[in-house]
């Protein structure tokens, strides 16, 4: 019989695409059969309708699914069934994509919070939604490989997964309370008699802090109204500052914060991502984001969170369940372990978590969406290699220590892994160590090369030489800057871009520390064409926990040091500076993360300690958005190495007149942009450029990323909205350089 093969590759597993294709066959009258294979979706068929079936599996896709190509080839069938069968899936190399984990779909929600046999069960999906890479073991995505293959299927589920008509028609992990996973809350190890979730609303009500154990992993929540219980929570986490992520309804969020059409569309996306949103008056306690204008909401993604909302009835913390600096734990041992200290109750359930994924973080800018974190819902995320690259061998990227992600690439694409954590911490660096493993296996990846990052002394770097394959180490900024442009699809061999990179700290070829550069380059190489005047990171690693040392060392070399005594009274200033003349511990570094962490000390912002990363920076940040728009501070030309002795001046000069630090924060965001567009203009303006790159951590910063795109009106600029400005996006770099350079012969 004359038919033929139709082959779909894209995000086709665990998305509902085989019931799809049953569906629109038996519709048209197609007969044949369609199966999961590793390379995604196979289609054998006959019938007189082939172009308008071939047509309708793009354009008519289920709403998760994502078709990158649909390939149609001639064939001769001996056996195909009369009408239209669903077979069982294919064993094989995984070339397919993985589906994300879909937040509760409208239809489920109605059933969990209706009477049907799902009424108030917290383990409901179906094909449109639900857990799918936190629960996969293997490919091809089939019940047997995930984290359900201990769950058999009561009769009721069975006709469900079995019926064409029913949404859950091949939903792999569906459950019902007689078959499917449970739901308890326990306390001091003791299972509690009742409705978890009621004992747990009533446990929230009191003031306690309950584990709650999720999708990717453990949070730890908290009433969000009541300061006693987030001070409490604060206090066994030891985290005294970090602002911790809210959960609540649409109706809570928008009641705190200031919520737009497209930052409701975010927060309601399938990934359910934590979105920072401006805050509008005080609906939760003071103590969940102190000193800060934002705040960051995500709403219930599982049946679990919608449940515990509703029985609780009102906004709660819901942050990671680890000590800070630490993985989020994911199993019941690891729960009962690891966070005894921290929680009064545990809600717990027996579904195994394959594999820890924190939250996505996001936030809207009036240039687009920003990714802050790249976690659950968006990993294992894949993005098409930029032209030229279509042939490249697979390769795999280490990323850097801080943030650390991994990037392998195959078949034109990229795929980045979720966010891993700083591999400065053991148990992160042993869960880096075991995704390098969970990745290789997962998608069958054997690479030609390695790409990592020039620091020796990274974990990362050190991983990827113990491989045993073919090394190319590519700069920190380079990297940067070819993971903004391959975001874009910038081709290989497209031109020189003008490359904007304000980060915190990556070593450059001169040995010194990188971090706030004007870069004229592409994936093949790249010139350094304008930098901050380094200043000594004095005490080395020191400098970035303790932000005065960068004030000082600053305000020293502007002809200032009277000041930075006044400003620093208790700091042992003599003992710093003596290390600074003898060059002991006292790296030059370019660093713009540094330079905002020593203003903001010079504003009286968190100066002598930061709790958590970047805690100066945000609240500098905070202070320019409860500013808004600055002029800039006039500063000299310069070219080559850029002078700060003038802008510490002027800033000196603002402090001793009295300005409110509100002005003096929005002026330094307008003058720092000021300072490297109009390098990045000069090159743009005399053809050595045809673009402009922001990249780098720092523009996770939404007023320096404003101010910055305002001095580049007209000009052509790339920035990041698909994958994070800060080292999670730095593997991706890596590979695409490593790829343009070729591997050393």
């Amino acid at each position: 019989m004359q038919g033929c093969r139709i082959r779909v590759r894209g995000q086709v597993q665990g998305v509902g695409f085989r019931p799809f294709v049953w569906t629109l066959a038996r519709r048209i009258g197609i007969r044949g059969r369609v199966l999961n294979d590793a390379e995604g979706v196979l289609i054998e068929a006959a019938g007189a309708g082939l172009d308008s079936f071939a047509a309708a599996l793009r354009d008519e896709a289920p709403p998760l699914a994502r078709v990158d190509s649909v390939e149609v080839a001639a064939a001769e069938f001996e056996d195909l069934p009369e009408g239209f069968e669903i077979v069982a899936s294919a064993a094989g190399a995984a070339r397919t994509r993985v589906t994300p984990d879909a937040a509760t779909c409208a239809a489920c929600l109605a059933e969990i919070m209706g009477d049907g046999r799902r009424a108030g069960y917290a383990f409901t999906n179906c094909t449109h939604c639900g857990p799918r890479f936190s629960i996969l073991r293997a490919l091809p995505y089939d019940r047997a490989q995930t984290s359900m293959a201990g769950f058999a299927m009561c009769t009721d589920c069975a006709t469900e997964y079995a019926d064409p008509a029913d949404r859950r028609f091949h939903a792999q992990p569906i459950a019902c309370p007689a078959c499917g996973p449970r739901l308890w809350l326990e306390r001091a190890g003791i299972e509690q008699p009742g409705d978890g979730i009621a004992l747990a609303a009533e446990a929230l009500r009191g003031g306690q802090i309950v584990a709650v154990m999720g999708l990717g992993g453990v949070h730890l929540a908290c009433d969000a109204q009541n300061d006693a219980a987030v001070t409490l929570l604060r206090n066994r986490k030891r985290r005294p500052m970090k602002p911790f992520a809210l959960m609540g309804d649409m109706d809570m969020i928008c009641t705190a914060c200031a919520v737009s059409p497209k930052e409701a569309a975010r927060l309601s996306d399938p990934a359910a991502p934590i979105l920072l949103l401006a805050q509008k008056g005080v609906s939760v306690a003071p103590s969940v984001a102190p000193g800060q204008t934002n705040l960051g909401w995500m709403l219930p993604y599982t049946p679990l969170h919608h449940l515990l909302l509703a029985r609780f009835g009102g906004p709660l913390v819901m942050t990671s369940g680890n000590l800070s600096g630490e993985p989020q734990v994911t199993t019941l041992a690891e729960a009962r372990e690891k966070l005894a200290g921290f929680a009064d109750a545990f809600l717990l359930h027996d579904r195994p978590i394959a594999r820890r994924l924190d939250d996505s973080v996001e936030r809207i800018t009036p240039y687009g969406p920003m990714v802050l974190r790249h976690a659950r819902g968006r990993a294992p995320g894949t993005t098409r290699l930029p032209p030229g690259f279509e042939d490249a061998p697979e390769m795999l990227a280490m990323g850097g220590q801080m943030k650390g992600a991994l990037c392998l690439t195959r078949g034109g694409e990229a795929l980045l892994s979720h966010h891993l954590g700083d591999l400065d911490d053991a148990l992160t660096w042993d869960e880096y160590r075991r995704a390098m493993a969970d990745y290789a296996a997962l998608f069958d990846h054997s690479p030609a090369g390695v790409a990592v990052d020039l620091h020796q002394g990274f974990r990362a770097t050190q991983a990827g030489q113990a491989l045993g394959l073919p090394v190319v180490e590519v700069q920190h900024h380079h990297a940067h800057l070819a993971a903004c442009i391959g975001e874009h699809g910038w081709p290989k061999d497209g031109g020189a871009v003008a490359g904007i990179v304000l980060d915190g700290l990556g070593l450059g070829p001169d040995g010194t520390i990188w971090g706030g550069e004007v870069l004229l380059g592409d994936y093949h190489g790249f010139d350094r064409i304008a930098w901050l005047a380094p200043a000594p990171l004095a005490g080395g690693d020191l400098a970035q926990a303790q932000p005065w040392r960068n004030a000082l060392v600053r305000l020293d070399m502007a002809g200032l040091g009277g000041l930075a005594d006044r400003v620093f009274p208790d700091a042992p200033r003599a003992a710093l500076r003596q290390a600074v003349a003898a060059q002991v511990n006292a790296p030059l570094s370019s660093s713009a993360g540094r330079l905002f962490d020593a203003v903001a000390a010079l504003l009286g912002l968190c100066p002598m300690r930061q709790t958590h990363e970047a805690e100066a920076a945000m609240a500098l940040e905070a202070q320019a958005q409860a500013y808004g728009v600055a002029s800039p501070y006039v500063l000299p030309a310069a070219s080559g190495a850029i002078p700060t002795d003038a802008l510490f001046r002027a800033i000196a000069a603002d402090l001793e007149t009295g300005q409110p630090t509100t002005r003096i924060a929005a002026r330094f965001h307008a003058t720092i942009a000021e300072m490297f567009c109009s390098q990045a203009r000069a090159l743009v303006d005399t053809g050595q450029a045809a673009a402009v790159a922001l990249t780098g951590g720092c523009f996770q910063n939404e007023v320096l990323l404003s101010a910055c795109m305002a001095r580049l009106d007209g000009y052509r600029v790339l920035h990041y909205q698909t994958l994070p400005a800060n080292d999670g996006s730095l593997a991706f770099g890596q590979a695409l350089v490593a790829l343009a350079q070729g591997l050393p012969k």
